[in-house]
C-alpha cells in the first residue's frame, strides 16, 4: 500500500475539513491510502507540553511519518500570507531529515484556508512549497486540466487546494473546493505510485 502523509495545522476546522477531502482523493487511487496527522499548537511562552494525543482530530505527527510516507501534502491556515507558526515550527525542526534526504524525490503538495478570497492564499501556498523544495520534494499542483480550476468562484488554485471560510468562518469547503482538494490528493497519490 502506498501511503501519503497529509499533515496539517487547523485552528478553526477549515484546514482539517480540507485535509479530509485531500485524504479522500488519495484513497480514490488504487493501492493508496492517506495517513492524517496534525501538528500541536505553539505559544510564545510554553506553559506545558501538548498532550501526546490530541483531544480530537488527527494524531500529532512523528518524524518517522515523514520517512514512512511515499508522498506528503501539507495544510495550514493563512497567517498574513504565510503558513501558521505551528506548521512552520515543525518544519524548522526537520534538520536531520533534510540532511538525511528523508523526503528527496517524494511528491509533495500544499493546501490552505483563508477568511477572504484575497487573504493570501497563493502566497501562503508558495511559501509552504519553499521548504519542500529544500527537502528535495517533487512539487505537485493542480493543473488546468481540472475544469473546476477555471470555473470556481471560491477557493482553488494551480499552486494547491484552498478554501475561503468567509466572514462567518465557515469551515465547510464548497463543492468546488472539496472537488479540487480531492483532485490534488489523487494527483499526489498517482504520481507517488508512478515514482515507486
Amino acid at each position: 500500500m502506498t501511503e501519503i502523509l497529509v499533515l496539517y495545522y487547523s485552528r478553526g476546522g477549515s484546514v482539517a475539513k480540507l485535509a479530509r477531502q485531500v485524504a479522500r482523493g488519495i484513497g480514490e487511487v488504487e493501492g493508496c491510502s492517506a495517513r492524517l496527522r496534525s501538528v500541536p499548537p505553539v505559544a510564545a511562552v510554553t506553559q506545558q507540553a501538548a498532550p501526546p494525543v490530541p483531544e480530537d482530530g488527527a494524531p500529532y505527527v512523528e518524524k518517522r511519518d515523514l520517512t514512512e510516507c511515499a508522498g506528503l501534502v501539507l495544510g495550514s491556515p493563512t497567517r498574513f500570507g504565510n503558513m501558521a507558526a505551528p506548521l512552520k515550527h515543525f518544519i524548522d525542526g526537520l534538520g536531520a531529515e533534510w540532511a538525511s534526504g528523508a523526503l528527496v524525490g517524494k511528491p509533495a503538495a500544499v493546501f490552505t484556508s483563508t477568511a477572504t478570497m484575497h487573504g493570501g492564499q497563493e502566497s501562503t501556498l508558495l511559501s509552504m512549497q519553499v521548504p519542500l523544495l529544500h527537502h528535495g520534494c517533487v512539487i505537485v499542483g493542480i493543473p488546468y486540466t481540472e475544469p473546476l480550476l477555471s470555473s470556481t468562484k471560491t477557493g482553488g488554485t494551480p499552486y494547491g487546494a484552498s478554501h475561503v471560510a468567509g466572514g462567518e468562518d465557515d469551515p465547510t469547503p464548497s463543492d468546488d473546493e472539496a472537488a479540487l482538494a480531492r483532485a490534488l490528493g489523487r494527483r499526489v497519490a498517482t504520481i507517488a505510485r508512478k515514482l515507486a
